[in-house]
């Protein structure tokens, strides 16, 4: 037998090099080259190559049939919402998260609910041993109809499972514990992953069969493993939220089959997770009115929209160097704010500590929140609250001008429904739709506009 042969990879994008080296050349990422053993490429043989296989001819584009496939639609509308519509069959879906965070349970409760379907699921566990798994279904109390499980991490098995029972839906949990035999590396390495994640993928597409694998995450919150992995799958999921508060976010980063940025939320119970239908509600009942330094805005996630309270704390430094600290929203967005703050509107803010936070542990990202975090610094500098039925939706631009945002008939109709009577928005949004009855839209150009209508200074 051949001596097998090493060969350093890069964890983040999947670069191959016969020495090791600080600064991956590919990337430009440090110290990501991690050493491997693999075999010959004259030794190794691809998992399904005993398959018989047929040359393809290249077709026009006009004799490619553009029928649509239909999905597979279960009863979690919150996961419909983020998969598109429902499960694409012959897809690819990897969804991470942190340990403990309810990845497995998320993924049982949708086999059962596929399994009810009539359809045969096969729930493969390299974690948790058959009696494990069935301890967590009886928990949850799942579905054992049409609900197969099987404890297994060699791929060649688990490929051979398919292929006798021909399952409609199967779930790998997780692909850090699945190994092949040609791949000497061991299970969890660059090589590993990257191989039976093709070979999972060549089965989903050949076979029709949608496949959701499990993927471990880094201590920086990303998907463990190659970054090519990310590349490979058809669907990127991301599950967060904070082991100590009861919600869940399931967030889709990428998706062939349809838009990303979309997000479900979930709540953790006992009889396992449940769908919040109304995520403003939950998000804003514990908000405290009369308070300086907080205000609500019209948030859109995908193509959800959501009101969210985002708080402000501004106090004198002690030290010398004022801090900036930012949670659930970009950390260089604060600054931002409150440089156009000072510099137009005339706030002294260069000797406060400036604290903003987004309730409810949810994250934004998107240009809309920049005026209702100007006005909640605003207020809570000048300790003055806003009033407790009005919404701010707007982008500030770097000279203090207030700018149009997308979709904010969306918006406007979700704040109504929640009971707000006022809503700041930009004056370029106005006339584009009717107002709900008792909502007064206030159109704002600029910054100061916006503090003189929602702060009454």
């Amino acid at each position: 037998m051949a001596k097998a042969k090493v060969i350093f990879f890069c964890q983040e994008c999947g670069y191959e090099s016969p020495k090791w080296m600080g600064k991956c050349p590919a990337c430009h990422q440090w110290n990501t080259l991690v050493e491997e053993k693999v075999s010959k490429k004259s030794e190794r043989h691809e998992v399904g190559s005993n398959q018989t296989r047929k040359r393809k001819k290249p077709q026009s584009l006009k004799e490619v049939s553009s029928k649509e496939e239909s999905r597979v639609t279960t009863n979690m509308e919150e996961l419909n919402r983020v998969l598109g519509g429902g499960i694409v069959p012959g897809s690819l879906v990897l969804i991470g998260g942190d340990p403990g965070i309810g990845k497995s349970t998320l993924l049982l409760q949708l086999s059962s609910q596929v399994a009810n379907l009539n359809m045969n699921v096969l729930y493969i566990s390299g974690e948790e041993s058959e009696k494990q798994t069935k301890l967590r279904a009886e928990r949850l109390e799942v579905s054992e109809n049409d609900l197969f499980i099987m404890a297994e991490t060699n791929l060649e098995y688990v490929i051979d499972a398919i292929d006798e029972m021909n399952p409609s839906f199967v779930v790998i949990d997780s692909i850090q514990t699945v190994y092949h035999d040609a791949v000497t590396s061991a299970p969890g390495s660059v090589s590993q992953v990257r191989e039976c994640t093709s070979a999972l993928m060549k089965v989903a597409k050949s076979k029709g069969i949608p496949i959701f694998i499990v993927g471990h995450v880094t201590k920086e919150g990303a998907i463990a493993g190659p970054r090519l992995l990310e590349h490979m799958v058809d669907t990127v999921l991301y599950f967060e939220g904070e082991r100590h508060h009861t919600f869940r976010i399931l967030r889709s980063v990428k998706n062939r089959f349809g838009s990303t940025h979309e997000m479900g939320i979930f709540e953790m119970k006992e009889e396992g997770l449940v769908e919040v239908n109304n995520p403003s509600e939950i998000f804003l009942e514990e908000r405290s009115q009369g308070v300086a330094g907080s205000t609500v805005v019209a948030s859109l996630e995908g193509t959800r929209p959501m009101l969210v309270e985002i708080q402000a704390l501004i106090s004198p430094t002690q030290f010398g160097h004022s801090r900036r600290m930012a949670t659930g929203l970009d950390h260089n967005r604060v600054p931002l704010l409150m440089a156009v703050l000072e510099k137009r509107a005339g706030l002294l803010l260069q000797n406060q500590d400036a604290y903003v936070k987004v309730a409810g542990g949810v994250k934004l990202d998107e240009p809309a929140i920049d005026l209702a975090v100007a006005i909640s610094v605003a207020s809570s500098f000048r300790d003055h609250p806003t009033r407790p039925d009005d919404v701010f939706i707007g982008e500030v631009g770097l000279t203090g001008e207030v700018r149009r945002v997308a979709r904010i008939e969306q918006r406007v109709q979700e704040a109504s429904k929640l009971g707000f009577k006022r809503i700041i928005l930009p004056r370029k949004n106005l006339g584009s739709f009717t107002a709900p009855d008792g909502v007064e839209l206030v159109g704002v150009d600029s910054v100061q506009e916006a503090l003189k209508e929602g702060l009454g200074e």
